[in-house]
């Protein structure tokens, strides 16, 4: 008696479509400052929408000179009106925030055009910012500060 395998059906493939639709495409790039993180989307079109932590930017960063650091990238870059930005930043405190979010704006203008790059670099906003808080030294008050010294 011979022993013959069973014959397995064979499944009807699905055609592949030539065209494939993506979602909105957006450039991604990190920024840091001291202990912020930012994660920014640039997406390209036209006008300005600029969103920090789903909020304004004028409501997120209410000082001017904050707007402005957020922003001179896009203004370096002549770029100004053809992203929608979208940022969400955690950790530090304002200005590192907003250094944070300025860091990962350059990065991702990089991916755009790598054009962009000696302009940026030489402004300095490709260059993370690698100061940081010094620790604070037991038998001391803070990093450096002694506690007040008292002759008796």
């Amino acid at each position: 008696m011979v022993k013959t395998k069973p014959v397995k059906k064979e499944k009807p493939k699905k055609e592949k479509s030539a065209v494939k639709v993506k979602k909105e495409r957006y450039l991604e790039g990190v920024g840091r400052r001291k202990t912020a993180i930012a994660r920014v989307r640039l997406v390209p079109q036209k006008g300005r929408s600029f969103s920090v932590n789903e909020k304004p930017l004028e409501n997120y960063f209410p000082v001017a000179d904050l707007q402005k650091a957020v922003l001179s990238p896009l203004v370096l870059a002549d770029c100004l009106e053809r992203f929608a930005v979208s940022a969400k930043v955690k950790g530090g405190g304002m200005t590192s925030q907003a250094e944070a979010i300025r860091h990962g704006i350059a990065r991702a203008l990089v991916l755009f055009d790598a054009d962009f790059r000696k302009k940026l670099k030489s402004a300095g906003f490709l260059k993370r910012d690698p100061r940081m808080r010094e620790r604070k030294k037991f038998g001391l008050k803070r990093a450096r500060r002694a506690p007040q010294w008292a002759k008796r």
